[in-house]
């Protein structure tokens, strides 16, 4: 049997200004036929539960790309046609079945739906081949991605730490239906909700609950998967949403079913998904009169890479600084430039930057602004390491040449490609302890959850400025479906 293993990985954030061509991909860690194989196999995402399903079956595997950038602006023609056309020609090549590591969020500069165009093309050369496709918590499902595979499935953990397992289960269903055990059917809907990814943690509510009545559905006969879709709501495309897909053994009333209930539940839950903003100097002096023996927890959300954000806004680290916090330290500003700098200056001395703030945000209306600060150069890495927390475990980071500066009461690792920090890697990489902090000022959202929930004595979210604000006043939206939630108030769908 000839399986083609493949990863094609964006979450594409339109209003922001960040470039997403194949450099930056291949800067994340990105490659071509046998070394995708090389790179992720052993790791814990659906790509190496793929491999492992097939090895153990001794099929002929062909692994034509394994692809992914951090969240940024819509995919360049070029470098989508780069992955597309290598997953699409693998096909072509002859195969008996395609086991596919997608996201469910990517647009591309010549259209909204990345994945569905993607799926499309492969059922245009192999109409009757078995697909699988695992998809992120925050997909927004469409029909040509539902209409062009067998069977789908997507994370049930916001932090995701559940992706190997999502691919072992959907990777399971397609080789019994290659053996003749099942008859996959899928139902589907979507809801006119923009969900916030802030209001999407799964160990909270509402998704809490949701996330429950998949597993709950699940543990039925008869049910292969089920899968409710927080969605991306800074992907400015007709089918942004939040989503429910089910897949049966042969069962399509079930899975309608299924379906219903959960979109319900979804939708009369509709306002928990919209987060409160409080104001920034009042969070920074909560967080101030802390009192607690172990790591306090800031989140810069509004300038959260993981969900497409430049990663150089200064505006919470000034207010941190301004308030006089101690014992504080940061992952981490996107500042090539600065880094470099503090290479030339070396390890020991003192520099004065012009720190962030290299990058204009013009869908909110924000001009890059820089944060003049004096500190020493306290470390220098190339900025490479390994996951060895519970998501994208095994898998190597690449953060570009690094550097810390210590201003004194706080230090800040900067870095030269974007990088979430859903990993303590990114401190204890450098030679910070973060468990010995008193403050840990991380631009995330739900990910730094996975590193770095066990440390935390208390968490606060601080509502900075950037493209991945929760603010949905500062955005303009052009080209999602109206009405839609909270844009405008819905009594019934």
């Amino acid at each position: 049997m000839r399986v083609v293993i493949a990863m094609m990985k964006h979450e594409t954030n339109t209003f922001s200004p960040v470039v997403t061509d194949w450099a930056r991909f291949t800067g994340w860690g990105s490659f071509l036929g046998d070394e995708a194989r090389a790179h992720y196999e052993g790791t814990a995402m659906p790509f190496g539960a793929y491999l492992e399903l097939a090895k153990a079956r001794g099929c002929e595997i062909v692994t034509p790309v394994a692809a992914e950038a951090m969240p940024s602006g819509p995919v360049q023609r070029e470098a989508y046609e780069t992955m597309a056309g290598a997953i699409v020609d693998a096909v072509k090549d002859g195969c008996d079945a395609a086991l596919l590591d997608l996201h469910g969020a990517m647009v591309a500069e010549h259209d909204f739906d990345g994945e569905g165009l993607l799926l499309e093309r492969i059922r245009a050369v192999a109409p009757d081949l078995p697909i699988a496709v695992t998809c992120d918590l925050h997909c927004n499902l469409t029909a040509r991605m539902v209409d062009n595979c067998t069977a789908l499935i997507g994370y049930k953990t916001y932090p995701h730490v559940d992706m190997h397992e999502v691919g072992e289960q959907i990777g399971r269903v397609l080789f019994d239906t290659l053996d003749g055990k099942v008859r996959p059917v899928m139902r589907w809907g979507n809801l006119p909700l923009l969900s916030q990814t802030l209001r999407q943690g799964t160990d909270d509510e509402p998704m809490k609950t949701l996330i429950a009545m998949c597993r709950g559905a699940e543990r039925r006969p008869g049910v292969l998967a089920a899968t409710v879709f927080g969605g991306f709501a800074l992907a400015d495309m007709p089918q942004s949403g939040t989503s429910v897909v089910i897949v049966t053994d042969n069962d399509p009333a079930l899975a309608a079913e299924i379906r219903d209930e959960i979109l319900e539940a979804a939708w009369t839950r509709r306002a928990d998904f919209v987060y409160e903003h409080h104001p920034l100097e009042e969070a920074v002096a909560e967080a101030k009169a802390m009192e607690y023996d172990g790591p306090v927890i800031l989140l810069d959300h509004a300038d959260n890479v993981g969900s497409g954000a430049t990663q150089d806004v200064m505006t919470v680290i000034a207010e941190v600084l301004n308030q006089g916090l101690e014992d504080v330290a940061v992952a981490a500003v996107y500042d090539p430039q600065a880094v470099q700098e503090m290479q030339r200056a070396g390890i020991g001395s003192t520099v004065t930057l012009s720190l962030g703030g290299r990058t204009d945000m013009p869908s909110i209306g924000r001009e890059g602004a820089p944060l003049e600060i004096t500190g020493k150069v306290k470390t220098l890495t190339d900025g490479e390491w390994v996951c060895r927390g519970p998501m994208y475990t095994g898998v190597t980071v690449r953060m570009g040449p690094t550097a810390v500066l210590d201003t004194g009461r706080m230090q800040i690792v900067i870095v030269s490609r974007h990088h979430e920090p859903w990993d303590t890697g990114v401190f204890t990489s450098v030679g910070i302890q973060p468990e010995h902090k008193k403050y840990l000022l991380l631009k995330s959202r739900i990910h730094y959850r996975a590193g770095f929930a066990p440390l935390a004595k208390a968490t606060l979210t601080l509502d900075g400025v950037g493209v991945t604000t929760s603010d949905n006043r500062l955005l303009d939206y052009q080209h999602v479906r109206r009405p839609i939630y909270p844009l405008d108030l819905i009594n019934e769908r």
